[in-house]
């Protein structure tokens, strides 16, 4: 039997590192081990820029990566500056290269800005169904630049399906497109189970002192590590502490955070570890007494998923899905998102309560074990992938029959 071929856009794929990457791994995944055949295109956005003086011509490069192949469509440098245009001119060319090679049955691309838009024009001069997946930043950041509404307005509309990972997402949609509305879903991210007792104990931990207050990420703008840092500030005089950010900052606003930790008066007590990779950071949140998630916005971050399934004590934002899967009071503490008052009164709560963050902790472990496992995020894509293929085998039967 000849398998179903789907092909998923995206900006960035393992070994890239990105909570958008991971995702598109896992789904890949998924679909591979229940008979499809998945191919994953990776758009080199991050090439558009160069320095060096360097130049090449459009390129796509195909690897197998556990039964998947990826694809990774490189722009052509001819400039110092290679405009937009040019470079998802380039990518859609490659990209339609891929599909007369392949001849794909369907779609599915991660992000609307640039991928969607390529990926949904693509799809639809070849009467092919497509699915967009809205992570966060394109619905939350990106719809500001009034040069991105029409497309993403234009790729809400000519999506066959739409998946959201928070209901806020889907609502915000709904404003832009109203079409949108009847042919969307939103669900959670999953994660697979983690053994935390492989991983090796990170070096020089025992030297941190106090309550340790952790969190994980690549960190800019919406992440709200600033108001994290004035909410330890305001207690720094009466708990013994420390602030340990597990990762680093984007380099485009190093300048800014660089600023910020100048300022701040948290001195030894605030410690950044640098990039780590997932199984260094990973080995991390057992050992932390709370893990601060303060976003101000932020889709589903596999980083929630990732302390739940550690067993960590949460205090989140009560945004997007952190806000829908953290049940205040139980499986973790809520405050409002950019409000260091609430943030500062949830840490300093719970900062002399052993056993009650042991219980939340453990609720969260509990809720991430049940409710956010695989097999309920495959149920969502087979049941979503085969509605959309059906339809779109019965529109090709009409059309045949009208001829």
């Amino acid at each position: 039997m000849t398998k179903t071929k789907i092909c998923i856009t995206t900006l960035e794929y393992p070994p890239d590192v990105g909570g958008v990457g991971e995702s598109v791994n896992r789904i890949a995944k998924i679909l591979t081990n229940n008979g499809y055949e998945v191919h994953v295109a990776v758009f080199r956005s991050k090439h558009r820029l160069v320095s060096d003086g360097s130049r090449r011509r459009a390129s796509c490069q195909t690897s197998l990566q556990d039964d998947i192949f990826v694809h990774r469509i490189k722009g052509a440098i001819r400039t110092n500056l290679t405009e937009l245009t040019d470079y998802l001119s380039d990518v859609y060319f490659q990209l339609k290269l891929l599909h007369e090679k392949y001849h794909y049955d369907l779609f599915h691309a991660f992000f609307i800005i640039e991928t969607g838009y390529v990926t949904t024009l693509l799809a639809k001069e070849y009467d092919l169904p497509v699915i967009n997946s809205v992570r966060g930043a394109d619905l939350h950041k990106h719809i500001f630049n009034p040069k991105n509404h029409g497309q993403i307005s234009w790729v809400l509309e000519n999506s066959d399906w739409i998946t959201f990972v928070s209901r806020t997402l889907q609502k915000r949609a709904a404003l832009i497109t109203p079409s949108s509305k009847s042919k969307s879903s939103a669900f959670w991210n999953s994660i697979a189970p983690i053994n935390f007792e492989e991983l090796p104990k990170p070096a020089n931990f025992q030297e941190l002192s106090g309550l340790v207050i952790g969190t994980t990420g690549r960190f800019r703008d919406k992440k709200g590590i600033e108001y994290l840092i004035d909410a330890c500030s305001k207690f720094s005089k009466e708990i013994n502490f420390t602030l340990l950010l597990i990762g680093d900052f984007v380099d485009k606003e190093k300048s800014y955070w660089e600023q910020e930790l100048k300022n701040n008066d948290l001195g030894s007590r605030l410690q950044v570890t640098g990039i780590k990779t997932r199984e260094e950071t990973l080995a991390y949140l057992p050992h932390l007494d709370i893990f601060t998630i303060p976003s101000l916005t932020d889709g589903c971050p596999n980083a929630l998923l990732e302390a739940m399934s550690a067993g960590c004590t949460i205090v989140g934002s009560n945004v997007d899905a952190i806000g829908e899967i953290i049940e205040d009071g139980v499986s973790g503490l809520l405050v409002n998102p950019g409000n260091t008052p609430e943030l500062a009164a949830a840490l300093r709560y719970l900062a002399d309560k052993p056993e009650l963050r042991k219980q939340l902790g453990a609720a969260a472990k509990i809720k991430v074990q049940t409710q956010l496992t695989p097999a309920m995020e495959l149920d969502n894509w087979l049941s979503i992938y085969q509605r959309i293929l059906d339809d779109s085998n019965i529109l090709q039967i009409r059309q045949l029959k009208v001829v």
